[in-house]
């Protein structure tokens, strides 16, 4: 483990730009005394609002809170949630200067009603996923290209809200290429053809079934998914598989490096933004200039830390400097 000792010194001060949807996750909490007379459903009686960054912002807030340098590109609309999620940003030491502001959406905003055991009663979406075009398209490209100038690692985190469309994937897989850093995609789309031109791309199984148009039951399932993968889009693969773990793919080198990782969480709570800490490592490690199999592993172990946590949620070095050890 000293070597990924080692790793987690050098996180500090990599630069990585994040590019996709950003979300204000909003927690309305009370407590539950009764059922309602009106229909079979508890009765929340509020006690408090909480705030937290989601989806690409969670990714860069994840970055931040390693001690790496993050910036921020995506969409944000004219409205009381984009106000907060620009708070949310400066209390995390974010910059919302990458943020389009385009005012024919709604910020997107994940309303959950959680009682004070966090227990979920109901969730309330505002959102739009319409594709960006125009410009606004244009905007958001152009700060890619920014943002690029300066990073050590570009990561998409696409939840499918209207940003990583294929024009955004190819100003990002060029902006990269120019400068020969990295670029790892979080997908949600179920063509993995538009991926191509990425590093590494980290879906999850259910991503990872519908994208390879197979199942993934058992190791070699994982295996086979991920070559398929491969083939699609000439990217690097690492599946994330819950309890079962990771599964990996590594063709960067003269050979092929094929590797599962069990999974580390010894408690979960809640898996929410699990995938954002996930890449934000990843990619923080590969700037960094580790190999993928170290990068995985380290991600493997922040992930089972966040897990055991309630919503959104990010690691710190020494917190996983001593899961590292722990796990020696």
């Amino acid at each position: 483990m000293r070597a990924l000792s080692d790793l987690i010194g050098r996180l500090a001060t990599r630069r990585v730009a994040v590019v996709g949807d950003v979300m204000l996750d909003h927690f309305l909490i009370g407590h539950v005394d009764r059922i309602s007379p009106e229909a079979p459903v508890p009765v929340v009686c509020f006690e408090r609002d909480e705030y937290r960054l989601g989806g690409a912002a969670n990714v860069a807030q994840n970055v931040a809170t390693l001690g790496g340098q993050a910036s921020v590109v995506g969409l944000m609309g004219d409205d009381d949630a984009a106000r907060e999620l620009c708070r949310q940003l400066q209390i995390a030491g974010l910059d919302a200067g990458g943020l389009v502001q385009d005012a024919t959406r709604p910020t997107t905003r994940k309303m959950r009603i959680v009682t004070n055991r966090n227990q979920q009663v109901a969730r309330v979406d505002r959102e739009r996923d319409a594709e960006a075009t125009g410009r606004v398209l244009d905007e958001l490209i152009d700060r890619i290209r920014h943002a690029a100038a300066t990073t050590d690692a570009l990561v998409l985190s696409d939840y499918r809200k209207g940003v990583v469309v294929p024009a955004v994937i190819a100003a990002a897989v060029a902006a990269a290429a120019t400068r020969g850093i990295p670029v790892l995609v979080d997908p949600k789309v179920a063509h993995a053809e538009r991926y191509r031109g990425a590093s590494l791309i980290t879906p999850n199984h259910h991503e990872a079934e519908l994208m390879a148009r197979t199942v993934i039951r058992t190791i070699d399932d994982a295996r086979r998914a991920a070559r398929l993968l491969r083939e699609q889009t000439g990217a690097n693969v690492l599946i994330t598989w819950g309890e079962h773990g990771m599964w990996m793919l590594d063709g960067s080198g003269a050979t092929v490096v094929e590797q599962a990782l069990p999974a580390m969480a010894r408690e979960v709570a809640d898996v929410t933004g699990a995938g954002d800490t996930v890449i934000a490592v990843l990619g923080l490690a590969l700037a960094a200039g580790a190999a993928l199999a170290d990068a995985a592993h380290l991600a493997n172990i922040a992930a089972g830390l966040v897990v055991a946590r309630f919503g959104p949620a990010s690691v710190t070095p020494e917190e996983l400097s001593a899961a590292t050890l722990a796990g020696a």
